[in-house]
């Protein structure tokens, strides 16, 4: 029995000493997972698609120790070794974090080698993992000129010419890649500066040439300092205006004056030699225009009254025209819109208009009242030119117009092809003066429904609506070109002008203000528009002649249009010479006062003078500074009698 015992306990110590002898054996251990934000990787595949800004997890099947990690783990991407942090995570888990942002559409590695060992002193089997990284664009945040954002917002104007350009970039950018993928035009070297947060400065070694066209353009050369890619950009740009002044500054008083001087010299110097009539522009050698020099009438009055010339001298020049209108081919009392300036027969202005404008002769005979109640009926030269005057005034068959009786007046009638053009003068536009004169002729006047359905349109020509917070009383879309407000009230006072369809100054007004509001907003980001550099009227154009206005902007400034509305925004009309004067003055400014228009997008200056655009600068200024003409032409007892005829309720 003590034998069977001890044999017992032997048997059990060989079989416990076996057992410890199995535990001492190393186990091994290996990598549950691995993940790059919440994409798995598997060592058997390549995992693309990559983001390239998440850390790495890696969980292990037991513990390991950091350091021994930490010299297990290599980072690569091809053959260039990556730096990285190592923290512990929760359990046997651990978060790698390359140190630089992994670099866009390349592929990397994951090593951990054999050399890993559990904290047990488990084995490991070695593993790698392959990952491609995504392709993301390099892209451009911000661009700025001057501190002011322009990034998508197509063409820029106004760039400072020193410039200050910053760029700001999703990523590092690789700075010897910008360098060779930048421009901003030909033989403009650039100084490019790397700042802090993928932002960079660009400069130019000297300064940019003023109201000049550039264009940014960064190439799809361009790589990320991590290899992304980029796609490319462009923009248009257009440097400042000069803000040098190109004249001595002079008083704002003095400065009209020698706008008014200037411009005038287009009546007096460059009028028609035998006619004394104006020329429809300054190479319309013998055409003389009409309407245009009902203008110069009314600027010759300012002429003597400023001391351009002496009052002698303007009565001599309008006894020129006077006895040339006697004579010159009239159709009903009315004159055509172009004739010869030294036989005053008419020049056809198309084959259907060769005979009687009735709008072009109501701008005469607004000028020529004008002038009939200056003259002095003590002299007898003067009397002998009033007289005249008035018998051209009471020929004109206004109510002859309304071709068989209908309710509206026509504006062309031909003695070759009679009512053919069919134009209808009907509002809202530049011609109320016709429908005043109509009605307050003496000798052939319309009644009263011709204006109210005609002209009126029985109130179709109202508007009401609101542009920019302004309301336009009447009117099309935005208002129109400014010689809407323009051409009826040089003699027509619109100061306290009321009918049953609007108030004449508040419309002249807001049209005027909407006008400019709209060059300010500059839709379509023409170059120089401002709030010193607006009006949007009938001018020169690079293509041609065209009645300019927010619904028909061709990117071109006309100075009339600022300036002819002195009566309405003083303050802005003035900055607005100003602007033109001294900091375009350099293009701008010629031997009869300011070119017609201009187009700085463009780079294109009329070469041109017009009639209908200068006499109004002249005209304008006066009435906004003294009245004179509002009051001469006002003064005309027809004219009180037909507005009150047509219900004006104030004048």
């Amino acid at each position: 029995m003590k034998n069977k015992t001890l044999l017992s306990l032997l048997v059990f110590t060989v079989l416990a000493c076996g057992d410890d002898q199995e535990n001492n054996i190393p186990s091994t251990f290996r990598v549950t997972s691995v993940a790059i934000g919440e994409l798995e990787l598997h060592g058997d595949q390549l995992l693309e698609d990559v983001p390239p800004d998440q850390s790495i997890s890696i969980v292990f099947s037991e513990e390991v120790r950091l350091e021994d990690l930490q010299t297990a783990i290599t980072l690569r991407r091809g053959t260039e070794t990556l730096d990285f942090t190592l923290t512990h995570g929760p359990g046997a888990g651990f978060t790698i974090k390359p140190v630089e942002l992994l670099r866009a559409n390349a592929q990397h590695q994951l090593d951990i080698s054999t050399a890993l060992l559990s904290a047990t002193g488990a084995s490991f089997a070695g593993a790698s993992f392959a990952f491609r990284t995504l392709a993301i664009d390099l892209q451009l945040l911000s661009v700025a000129f001057g501190g002011e954002e322009a990034l998508g917002q197509g063409r820029v104007t106004g760039v400072p010419l020193a410039l200050d350009l910053a760029l700001t970039f999703s990523a590092a950018v690789d700075m010897e890649s910008l360098a060779s993928s930048i421009s901003i035009g030909r033989g403009v070297p650039l100084a490019l500066s790397k700042k802090p947060g993928n932002l960079v400065s660009v400069s130019v070694e000297s300064g940019l040439s003023p109201v000049s066209r550039f264009v940014l353009s960064i190439s799809d050369n361009l790589a990320g300092a991590n290899g992304e890619r980029f796609a490319g950009y462009a923009q248009e740009l257009y440097t400042e205006i000069d803000p040098t002044f190109k004249f001595p500054e002079v008083a704002d008083e003095e400065l009209l004056t020698l706008v008014q001087e200037q411009t005038f010299k287009y009546f007096w110097d460059f009028a028609h030699p035998t006619s004394g009539l104006a020329r429809e522009r300054n190479t319309s050698g013998d055409l003389v225009t009409i309407g245009g020099s009902g203008f110069g009438v009314m600027a010759i009055l300012v002429g003597i009254e400023r001391g351009f010339i002496t009052r002698q001298e303007g009565v001599d020049r309008l006894e020129t025209i006077v006895n040339f209108l006697e004579t010159a081919d009239r159709f009903h009392g009315a004159w055509p819109h172009w004739m010869n300036g030294i036989t005053g027969e008419t020049i056809p202005f198309d084959p259907n208009d060769d005979g009687a404008d009735l709008v072009e002769t109501a701008f005469m005979i607004q000028g020529l009242l004008a002038a009939r109640q200056f003259l002095n009926a003590a002299n007898a030269q003067e009397l002998a030119i009033k007289n005249k005057i008035t018998d051209l005034w009471e020929a004109v068959e206004w109510s002859w117009f309304t071709q068989n009786g209908q309710d509206v007046l026509y504006w062309h009638w031909s003695p070759n092809v009679g009512w053919e053009k069919n134009l209808q003068i009907s509002g809202w536009n530049e011609s109320l003066i016709v429908y005043v004169l109509a009605a307050a002729s003496p000798t052939y006047p319309i009644d009263v429904e011709v204006y109210h359905n005609g002209w009126a349109r029985a109130g179709g020509m109202k508007s009401g609506e609101e542009f920019y917070e302004i309301i336009l009383p009447l009117g099309p879309q935005l208002g129109g070109p400014l010689f809407f407000s323009h051409y009826s009230f040089l003699g027509l006072d619109p100061r306290q002008l009321e009918d049953q369809y609007a108030n004449y100054w508040t419309q002249n007004i807001n049209h005027t203000r909407i006008n400019r509001a709209y060059c300010i907003d500059n839709p379509l980001d023409h170059v120089g528009y401002s709030a010193d550099c607006w009006g949007l009227t009938a001018s020169d154009s690079p293509g041609g002649y065209s009645a300019h206005s927010p619904a028909n902007d061709l990117g071109v400034i006309t100075p009339t249009a600022a300036i002819s509305s002195f009566p309405y925004t003083p303050v802005e009309s003035m900055e607005a010479t100003r602007h033109f004067y001294y900091l375009l003055g350099d293009r701008l400014w010629g031997e009869y006062g300011f070119y017609d228009a201009f187009n700085l997008t463009e780079n294109w200056t009329a070469d041109s003078y017009l009639a209908i655009d200068q006499g109004p600068i002249i005209i304008m200024i006066e009435n906004h500074l003294t009245g004179l003409l509002w009051e001469l032409f006002m003064d005309n007892n027809e004219i009180a009698t037909g507005l009150e005829k047509l219900g004006f309720t104030s004048y």
